[in-house]
């Protein structure tokens, strides 16, 4: 790992841990988890309130002066690490929001991740992007229209909420997806970024070992069984088969313009590669190559 990847990583692995820390406030309070987040009394607000400007005011002092963005990396990872643990609270209470706890966890861990692991794995790509919280006006609002869908139903038919078999089945799927995509992105090593590349660099290698002997494209396999998973976590019937739908276009217009680059970049090895292994997706066979 470079220098720089180093301290990047070092930087938002504290700042996580920091915002993390909102988890250990019910035994400061020797309150339970849920109560603290579900209708909290004066002194969980106050605690909750003294939490996140404590936190704020150690990220300044730590990182505030320091160059380079240390702080506004600090304050995304803070935020995921923060969101990670009120998910943490509900998770391991007997709060009817027990199953949203696993989306919190599950979708914040992902995010964090992403950047951590560009940070170990491919520094010279690594920005504030890498955190991918700004990743698109579309997919925003896809997570914005999966918690209004799981708030309005769980209101209207609260016991669909908790089919505990069936978010735990999403949860397999998360996990599985999210650890098939880290999996394809330490493989890949340097060659992987978050953006298609159309030049091919001195670096670029095609990576046909581990799980790319699986499937051509297992960072988008994972990323879209996660993004199910997700849906029917929250035991989300609308935004399981939105979600579906629109992440399969997506990622079949994806491959087919990353195939013909690659085919550009590698020619006939590439071409080998691409009749030996599958993408990993149902039914997309990637870009044309009769030509």
């Amino acid at each position: 790992m470079a220098a720089g990847g180093r301290r990047e990583a070092r930087v938002s692995l504290w700042a996580f841990a920091l915002g993390g820390s909102v988890a250990g406030l019910p035994l400061l309070l020797s309150a339970s988890p849920p109560s603290l987040l579900a209708g909290p009394g004066l002194q969980g607000r106050a605690a909750l309130a003294l939490h996140v400007a404590g936190v704020n005011a150690a990220l300044l002092l730590a990182w505030g002066r320091q160059p380079g963005g240390a702080y506004q990396i600090a304050i995304r990872a803070c935020f995921l690490g923060f969101a990670f643990g009120c998910g943490l609270l509900l998770s391991f209470g007997q709060s009817t929001w027990k199953h949203f706890g696993w989306y919190m966890c599950s979708l914040s861990l992902f995010h964090y991740s992403e950047y951590l692991v560009t940070a170990v794995n491919n520094p010279r790509s690594l920005s504030l992007d890498s955190f991918l919280l700004n990743h698109s006006f579309e997919y925003n609002m896809a997570a914005i229209s999966s918690w209004v869908e799981f708030t309005v139903e769980k209101f209207m038919f609260p016991g669909m909420k908790q089919l505990t078999w069936l978010s735990s089945a999403g949860l397999l799927m998360v996990v599985f997806g999210d650890l098939l995509r880290k999996a394809a992105m330490l493989t890949a090593g340097s060659n992987f970024n978050h953006i298609v590349q159309n030049e091919k660099s001195d670096t670029h290698r095609l990576v046909t070992r581990g799980v790319y002997a699986w499937f051509r494209h297992p960072s988008y396999v994972g990323w879209f069984y996660w993004s199910i998973g997700t849906q029917i976590l929250l035991c989300n019937p609308f935004c399981a088969v939105g979600y579906t739908l629109v992440s399969w276009r997506f990622f079949r217009e994806r491959i087919e313009e990353e195939e013909l680059t690659l085919v550009h970049f590698f020619g006939e090895e590439y071409l080998a590669y691409k009749r030996r292994v599958p993408s990993g997706l149902p039914f997309i066979r990637g870009a044309s190559t009769d030509f």
